[in-house]
């Protein structure tokens, strides 16, 4: 299952990462939990063809160590976690994670969990020295649909599976496809999963990088167009006796200095990534971006109030950064696509992997 570099079918504006992943923006990790359990009809604990994936901005304790963090909603036909706050304030302070729709609370719960364990100061709401103590974690959950596949009225994913995500997170190359959040995800009618891919700004962009981390889940078997080529209309998956809008979650990290209006500017830019894929943003999808910044760290409590910190004026090179985000997007879908295997989920539902070799077909011929 090859990533799409790999089939000689499409070419960038901007070069890749050495990792073209996410973890390619120094001290990104992510890591995951694949659940595949159990064959044949529902049963109300099982079967299960699903899982949670992690991305950690940096190693430390994010609590202690916050980011900068813009959200965006495209079509807010979802169930994130934790999205206000960071509107309001501008930061993350756990790990991002990504799940099955009903399993959004189970997995907020479990990162609550582990943040108290690193903070127990935590919800104790205490004064020292005339300051405000801690008083509540945020934890920012990302979610698509795997119901098709799994049986997502258990809801398996909690405590125990979020610990081996992160005791798997890594800043290496990134496993796609049919792993963690992406187990059980469908995308254009055909197996989705789990994308990644980056972008590296020219000497004039100060050598930035820009990564995306792609959930994909979401539009219908037509509309699927790859590097230009409309795939979707001479290449159709199996008949499904189900379909969907569905749903994208969108992750975009970057070493750049960026504040957090900027950040809310390369979320918007992620819509466009996802346009060239053919979605036109169904009423029944959920589509949410989520950029960091690793660059200026947040300390829970300041020494001092007045603190200076290094910025980027964007506008000279803001379409370049807008560049690099559309084109990871792009490219991140894409190799969630193809990078995804068959799945025989629940009840013989079953999800085909997206044919490698007549997509190159049309393409090229296109």
């Amino acid at each position: 299952m090859p990533r799409i570099r790999e089939l000689g079918i499409y070419n960038s504006q901007l070069p890749t990462g050495s990792h073209n992943g996410i973890t390619d923006v120094a001290g990104v990790a992510v890591g995951h939990f694949t659940l595949i359990e159990g064959e044949g009809a529902w049963t109300g604990s099982g079967p299960f063809r699903t899982g949670v994936t992690v991305i950690l901005p940096h190693q430390g304790n994010l609590y202690e160590e916050k980011v900068g963090t813009a959200v965006h909603t495209i079509n807010g036909f979802g169930k994130v976690a934790g999205f206000e706050q960071v509107r309001e304030l501008g930061n993350i302070e756990t790990p991002i994670a990504l799940t099955s729709t009903l399993n959004v609370p189970r997995v907020a719960d479990a990162l609550m969990t582990i943040a108290i364990e690193q903070n127990p100061h935590i919800g104790l709401g205490f004064t020292e020295t005339g300051r405000q103590g801690y008083a509540s974690v945020n934890p920012v959950v990302g979610e698509t649909s795997d119901g098709f596949l799994s049986d997502m009225q258990a809801r398996p994913i909690g405590l125990v599976e979020v610990r081996a995500a992160l005791a798997n997170a890594s800043t290496g190359s990134v496993v796609e496809g049919v792993v963690g959040a992406g187990t059980g995800t469908s995308c254009y009618g055909w197996k989705g999963g789990i994308g990644t891919a980056s972008r590296v700004l020219p000497e004039r962009g100060h050598n930035y990088t820009i990564g995306a981390l792609v959930q994909s889940n979401f539009g219908r078997p037509e509309e699927l167009t790859i590097a230009g080529a409309p795939i979707g209309l001479h290449l159709q998956p199996p008949p499904s006796h189900r379909a969907e809008d569905g749903s994208i979650m969108i992750i975009l990290a970057t070493d750049a200095p960026l504040d957090v209006r900027q950040l809310g500017r390369l979320c918007q830019r992620a819509a466009f990534g996802l346009a060239r894929t053919g979605s036109t943003c169904h009423g029944g999808s959920g589509d949410f971006v989520i950029a960091f910044s690793t660059a200026n760290r947040v300390p829970d409590r300041l020494e001092r109030l007045v603190v200076a910190r290094t910025a980027v004026y964007e506008q000279p090179i803001m379409s370049l950064f807008s560049l690099a985000v559309i084109e990871a997007v792009e490219e991140a879908i894409y190799n969630s696509l193809l990078m995804a295997h068959t799945v025989v989920g629940r009840d013989g539902n079953t999800r085909h992997g997206l044919p490698v070799d007549e997509v190159v077909k049309i393409v090229r011929r296109a």
